[in-house]
């Protein structure tokens, strides 16, 4: 009998170690498949990722390429717009100089029939001041320049005299064409004579 114990001891034996790598074969087909599966929920998650990143891309290329389209309309749309102002800004201008115009014409004509001449030039006075006003009320001024020190911003030299007093030296003595300033920028420089 106590063969038999040995025999089935021994068979035991030679059994445990058939058992035990069956066993860690198990655990490394199930190791296996954990892996795989954690693989495969990894791989779902970059899948998802990339779509979000992909969906995410061309959300920011729809919008760019819209702003693109929304400032290349805008652009073409100012540039219309300053080329009417080009065009047509000084027709507001103009349609206030057409009545001076007609009382130049009537002048004309009051002037090749006239026989008294200071009625000629009291009507040609009042077109000037006519047309000094306007040119005031557009914020269009004369430079004022017979005894100011001469500036270079504001003047230009055709000539220099001796100074008849020692203040004029330096100083304009004579304008011999007025000069304008439209709101504090000199449209045309005044032409004078200075003292030296």
């Amino acid at each position: 009998m106590s063969e038999i114990k040995f025999d089935k001891k021994d068979k035991e034996e030679k059994n445990q170690p058939e058992t035990d790598a069956t066993n860690l074969q198990q655990e490394q087909t199930n190791a296996t498949d954990n892996k795989s599966s954690d693989d495969k929920m990894a791989d779902n998650i970059e899948d998802e990722k990339t779509v979000d990143y992909k969906k995410k891309f061309e959300e920011l290329n729809d919008s760019h390429l819209r702003l693109m389209a929304e400032f290349d309309n805008y652009r073409k749309r100012t540039l219309r717009e300053k080329t009417e102002l080009i065009k047509n800004g000084g027709e507001a201008a103009l349609i206030h100089l057409l009545p001076i115009i007609d009382d130049f014409e009537r002048a004309l004509e009051t002037i090749r029939k006239a026989e008294d001449m200071k009625a000629v030039t009291e009507g040609v006075e009042l077109i000037y001041n006519k047309f000094a006003a306007y040119l005031s009320q557009q914020g269009v001024e004369a430079i004022e320049a017979v005894g100011k020190p001469f500036a270079t911003d504001m003047f230009d030299a055709v000539a220099m005299i001796p100074a008849p007093t020692p203040e004029m030296k330096g100083k304009v003595l004579d304008c011999i064409q007025t000069g304008y300033k439209l709101h504090d920028k000199v449209l045309r420089h005044a032409k004078v004579v200075v003292g030296e």
